[in-house]
């Protein structure tokens, strides 16, 4: 079954998919070696890993492809990569998911802020006519060569103009042929609901971002809500970060690494997940 097929199998199988972010090649390896069934590519951890930078429109089409093309030759199950804005207009659009889905991910997320674009959750957000975003998922649609490559239309027109406008968007990009409505950042569980009630038989996305706009909420109430799937794109992130944060102020403070942390990956059991031991038996098989 190609990636692209099972992801939708996943999508359409009963509760709720769980797909972490991953922010790199190794964060999409853990994800996948933890048990997790699909992995998202988060833009806001890719431009915090190959930039150092916030989330606002600063990576192009081929850093992010680059990206894309990482994870997906390194794990084997499903990729959900998020594409920004599409990175410029309709005709872009085209390019850009024909980029991606050459890359091997299994779908992609396009989201109808004006370029350039930032962090769903964060302050200032403005967003494209609808009509364009329209135009966007039509071309996106269009452009795909594998039907089961997965389009997820975004909008982040909550934040401007309220949830009713957000929920018109939703049913205007559902209609040009999205596979799946991601409504961003609905700010309470009512709105979450709202948000179901909408669009009840069609695929939607819950965007679980700690310390963000909208409550996060157990795997349970998003699948009592009716949620196909969730992403946690920035957990992974913060938690690698506050684990080498406090890995380096002790060893300023002392000058030699501290004792592990519980959380710690011992050096075996990393170079497991790296893959060693086949690489290993490969030396040995042509050795002889």
């Amino acid at each position: 079954m190609t990636p692209t097929r099972r992801f939708k199998a996943l999508l359409d199988a009963p509760g709720l998919l769980l797909a972490p972010g991953a922010y790199d090649v190794l964060s999409a390896r853990l994800a996948e070696q933890a048990g997790f069934g699909a992995v998202y590519m988060t833009g806001y951890g890719t431009s915090a890993s190959v930039l150092g930078e916030p989330d606002m429109g600063l990576l192009s089409f081929s850093e992010m492809l680059k990206r894309a093309d990482d994870m997906a030759n390194a794990v084997d199950v499903p990729i959900l990569a998020d594409g920004d804005t599409g990175f410029g207009n309709a005709l872009s659009v085209r390019r850009t998911v024909r980029g991606y889905e050459k890359a091997g991910v299994a779908g992609i997320q396009l989201e109808d802020q004006v370029f350039p674009k930032r962090c769903g959750h964060m302050a200032g957000k403005e967003v494209i006519p609808a009509e364009e975003m329209v135009q966007k998922i039509r071309a996106a649609v269009d452009a795909r060569h594998d039907e089961d490559f997965v389009v997820v239309a975004r909008t982040d027109a909550r934040a401007a103009h309220g949830l009713a406008e957000a929920l018109r968007r939703g049913a205007l990009y559902r209609e040009a042929g999205a596979d799946v409505l991601f409504i961003e950042s609905p700010e309470d569980v009512d709105e979450l609901r709202q948000v179901q009630e909408a669009f009840r038989g069609t695929r939607t996305l819950a965007n679980m971002v700690e310390g963000g706009r909208t409550p996060v909420l157990g795997r349970e109430d998003l699948e009592a809500l009716g949620f196909a799937i969730a992403i946690y794109p920035v957990g992974p992130l913060y938690a690698a970060a506050g684990a080498v944060r406090s890995y380096l102020d002790a060893l300023l403070a002392d000058g030699r690494p501290g004792e592990p942390s519980s959380a710690a990956i011992s050096f075996d059991e990393f170079n497991r997940a790296l893959g060693l031991d086949a690489y290993r038996d490969l030396e040995a098989r042509y050795r002889s």
